[in-house]
């Protein structure tokens, strides 16, 4: 069962469980549904939900995306549970993202862990919140908030979200602290579709819609989604929901959202074939070899995932510009809120810069990214190949040259492989992994597993010319 129910000293504890992330299809609906009937019949205290496997709920099953929806659908669900005479508390771990917000939000009280996320990111898969979410979340955040979260899709963390009011508490153990809410405080708390809705702003609806034509142009989910929160301004609650629901539905079978489903699933296709996880080596210690534009990229990538970092250069002119580099990408990291200060300075005690390659030594991994001459990366791969341990990785960040060539002068060609990063390497999401005609195993799940580390998508490429990102963005150069 998706959704399992038991009751003790009169509370509800109801779990959602469809591995690996409890994606909401029908019948996690309708256990919801059921769950709401018998938490009225016993007449319960409260119910607490939660997610099954630390993850409250990932959002919608996608793989409905193509068929007719249905019932119980999923606004009907969150009606009962805001509407109940049973207050609801959603205990949420991990990440309570698309439906699971709305299951959320639904809910009397949302209480969350220091490391849980929340969001709306329908409009990543080209569709707006289609349960609820363009109605609750201005009624629970404000408008502004709610604007950004629901048009740029992007989750937040506990504390943003206990501050913006989406939570009401952050707790070590969401399901204990719901268990000690007390039932007077919990009683006085207003159901969800009681809220009014805040007042319209034209300035800032403009505003929105120009930075969105700005940095999403030619995205029909935010704009829609701009317009459904707006005209629900001015409509009573359910009449709100009726709209967006019907937009929902309209863009869910349109050509964007097919397409964005593809990269979705395509996306997470992507990683390790079975029989290579779990070989990959622990990359503690990384080595970089080249401090200009791509080297200073991939450097930070690999400091920002925590590894320890080695800057390697032929002279003290390029450590100081890989330096630079380095900190201007971390300075900008810094203004855009994406580090804080401490972990600014945590990255720079991880990092060095040397000419010396003794300093490689130590490490598990070693990735050149100098420039496009095989003469010179032989030189560099060779004396990699006569510091590092004899279990170490070799990796090129090479576009174009042959892999196979680089690894037969190497004393054991099977550790070399290539790591293409893609520019500007700490923001670009694909990394190809070049399999080598001897490349091991150990080799390439090392890749895999470091590209998982650094967040990017892993795409298995084999040695020829512009390996397969390159090849079609030939193809696109002269279309």
């Amino acid at each position: 069962m998706q959704v399992t129910m038991r009751s003790e000293n009169h509370v509800g504890y109801v779990t959602l469980s469809n591995p690996p992330v409890n994606a909401i299809g029908q019948a996690l609906r309708q256990g919801l549904l059921e769950a709401v009937r018998w938490a009225e019949r016993d007449r319960l205290d409260r119910v607490i939900v939660f997610g099954a496997g630390g993850v409250f709920a990932a959002g919608a099953d996608a793989k409905e995306f193509d068929s007719p929806p249905q019932a119980p659908h999923l606004p009907e669900v969150l009606n009962a549970i805001d509407e109940s005479f049973v207050p609801w508390i959603a205990a949420i771990e991990g990440v309570a993202l698309g439906g699971g917000a709305e299951i959320a939000m639904a809910c009397r009280m949302r209480i969350m862990a220091p490391d849980a996320r929340i969001g709306l990111p329908e409009v990543t898969l080209g569709v707006i919140p289609g349960a609820g979410g363009t109605a609750r979340l201005p009624r629970l955040v404000g408008l502004q908030k709610a604007v950004e979260m629901i048009t740029m899709g992007k989750p937040i963390g506990a504390q943003e979200a206990r501050s913006a009011g989406l939570v009401h508490a952050v707790e070590d153990d969401p399901i204990e602290a719901a268990f000690m809410v007390n039932s007077e405080e919990l009683g006085c708390i207003v159901p969800t579709w009681e809220f009014h809705a805040p007042a319209h702003d034209p300035d800032l609806f403009r505003m929105a819609r120009e930075n969105l034509k700005a940095k999403m142009a030619g995205q029909e989910a935010p704009l829609r989604a701009l317009e459904v929160i707006e005209a629900g301004l001015s409509l009573p609650f359910h009449q709100a929901l009726m709209q967006e629901r019907q937009v929902f539905l309209e863009l869910k079978t349109g050509p964007q959202a097919k397409a964005l489903r593809h990269i979705f699933f395509a996306q997470r296709a992507a990683k390790a074939p079975a029989h290579l996880r779990d070989l990959a080596l622990e990359v503690r210690h990384a080595v970089v070899v080249g401090g200009g534009t791509m080297g200073a990229g991939i450097a930070y990538a690999l400091l920002a995932a925590g590894l320890q970092v080695t800057v390697l250069e032929a002279d003290a002119a390029g450590l100081q510009r890989a330096e630079d580099t380095i900190g201007k990408l971390t300075e900008a990291s810094l203004k855009r809120g994406i580090i804080d200060a401490a972990q600014a300075a945590d990255q720079r005690r991880r990092m060095t810069l040397s000419t010396e390659y003794s300093e490689a030594a130590s490490a598990q991994l070693a990735i050149e990214a100098v420039f496009e001459d095989m003469a010179v990366k032989h030189e560099i791969l060779a004396k990699l190949d006569a510091v590092m341990p004899a279990d170490a990785v070799l990796a090129t960040n090479t576009s174009y040259l042959d892999v196979n060539e680089m690894a037969a002068r190497l004393m054991d060609p099977t550790r070399v492989i290539g790591l293409h990063f893609f520019a500007p390497a700490h923001i670009m999401k694909l990394l190809e992994i070049v399999q080598g005609a001897q490349s091991s195993d150990r080799a390439i799940s090392t890749g895999y597993a470091l590209a998982k580390r650094l967040g990017k998508v892993p795409v298995l490429a084999g040695v020829c010319d512009g390996f397969i990102g390159n090849r079609i963005l030939a193809r696109y150069r002269e279309a």
